[in-house]
């Protein structure tokens, strides 16, 4: 009864694309986008599953685009370190990974050609949507989507768009033991190293670097390395280091009680499910605190861009925020900066400019300065629509964890989205405001200037 009760669990996460037949043909083909990893991977092992079951080899296939949007340097570099390990690690288990350059459904669509059926894993952006789409409308076999990048699938958790965090954290907590198990790693009948394919050198991180045609606008970070043995590292450290003080000192910039995951989450890299298990495992009195962060704000993010196709503009807000940065759009600014001021960290606040070199120069922010780092950019535009989308382009174009439904969700959090309304206030209206006396106030601010600046 158990075992069954686990199957009909872990089938909420798959999803038939198409209705075509499963074809007689070479291999199956399992198109790896979203989930960069070779364990803890659902779609993988659902893949394996299936080529054992019609007796064929499985082919991993990665399309690697010039062109995805707003990604530069910095992002393919710790995106390719990690592809590389993927392969040598899928290799190690009898498993070809063919990654061609070329935009990804167009690579997955030619693979498919050969494929007895597709499986793919399940990115939230519009682009993954329309990627998907365009794999089962043209693959001319069975496509299934096998969901891996949460802990609880997004349709299983809630049917629509959540108000907040109150409202899916009852829905999370009433399923969540259901979908805390282990992946269970299933080994291939038929190699397939054996097979020929035009790939991308990826082994040679430097060298796929100058074959690409990207935006080389933004340095790598070479003090963070992409690839799951790093993350599982930097996992082991916190949870030994910094889980137990997790609760306290969390939101304090001085600390840095942070896990790091967020890059290799975004590139899926490290699977959420592991995390989670990792972290319960150790039984430390910050394991509740974190688990809100890592599954009930984080898969708030996924349910945003799943179900509100605006999440990328100011119309994505909720109405009450819209209207009331509209009512104010003509509130008398205290400070006026530029693009060009912000992004080269150019204001009057020490504080501000210290979050902002820290996105520059490393790729990340500590989320409560990335909070203060949002509502400065409201303050200090004329224009709410305007300061969503410098918001939005300054995260995109730095954070290693930019462009996904967390980056999203915190920039739109900013501007009122899953939070209530607050006393009316000018340029704010009834957002909730921040300022830099709360900073001095709640933490050690200056020692956090001085820790980002002094390694600049």
């Amino acid at each position: 009864m158990k075992i069954r009760m686990r199957a009909m669990i872990q089938g909420e996460r798959i999803m038939k694309l198409n209705d075509k037949p499963v074809a007689t043909n070479k291999y199956v083909l399992y198109w790896m986008q979203q989930a960069q990893r070779s364990e803890y991977n659902h779609a993988l092992e659902y893949a394996i599953d299936q080529a054992n079951k019609v007796n064929k080899p499985l082919i991993v296939c990665f399309g690697l685009t010039d062109n995805f949007p707003e990604a530069n340097e910095r992002h393919y570099y710790f995106m390719l370190e990690g592809l590389r390990e993927t392969t040598k690690s899928l290799s190690a288990r009898g498993i070809k990974m063919v990654i061609q350059h070329g935009s990804p459904e167009i690579v997955a669509a030619k693979l498919a050609q050969d494929a007895c059926a597709v499986i793919t894993d399940c990115g939230y952006l519009k682009i993954q949507r329309r990627w998907r789409d365009y794999i089962a409308r043209n693959a001319p076999c069975l496509v299934t989507q096998v969901e891996t990048d949460v802990v609880i699938p997004v349709t299983s958790t809630s049917t629509h768009q959540e108000y907040s965090a109150a409202t899916i954290r009852k829905k999370i907590q009433k399923k969540l033991n259901n979908f805390l198990i282990p992946v269970r790693k299933i080994n291939i009948k038929n190699h397939s190293l054996h097979l020929r394919f035009k790939d991308f050198p990826v082994n040679d991180t430097q060298r796929a670097i100058r074959a690409l045609k990207i935006d080389r606008s933004v340095a790598r970070v070479v003090v963070c390395h992409g690839g799951t043995s790093v993350a599982k590292e930097l996992l082991r450290s916190f949870i030994n280091k910094k889980l137990s003080r997790f609760p306290d000192e969390r939101n304090d910039p001085s600390k840095n009680m942070v896990s790091s995951m967020s890059p290799y989450l975004h590139f899926g890299q490290i699977s959420p499910l592991y995390i989670a298990l990792q972290v319960m495992a150790a039984k430390s009195p910050g394991t509740n605190a974190f688990l809100e962060e890592l599954i009930v704000r984080r898969e708030l993010s996924m349910n945003y861009v799943f179900y509100n196709r605006q999440y990328d503009s100011l119309e994505g807000l909720p109405e009450w925020a819209q209207t009331t940065l509209k009512v104010h759009k003509k509130d008398r600014r205290p400070y006026a900066y530029g693009l060009s001021q912000l992004e080269h960290a150019e204001t009057h606040d020490k504080y501000w400019n210290a979050a902002q070199t820290e996105m520059l120069q490393y790729g990340k922010m500590h989320g409560y300065m990335r909070m203060y780092w949002g509502k400065k950019i409201i303050e200090w535009t004329k224009d709410p629509s305007q300061a969503f989308k410098i918001a939005l382009y300054l995260n995109n174009k730095y954070e290693l964890d930019g462009r996904d439904a967390n980056g999203y969700t915190g920039v739109a959090w900013c501007f009122g989205k899953h939070d209530r309304p607050w006393p009316e206030r000018k340029i704010f209206g009834k957002v909730r405001y921040m300022n830099a006396e709360g900073l001095r106030r709640k933490f050690k601010i200056d020692s956090y200037v001085n820790g980002v600046l002094q390694n600049v």
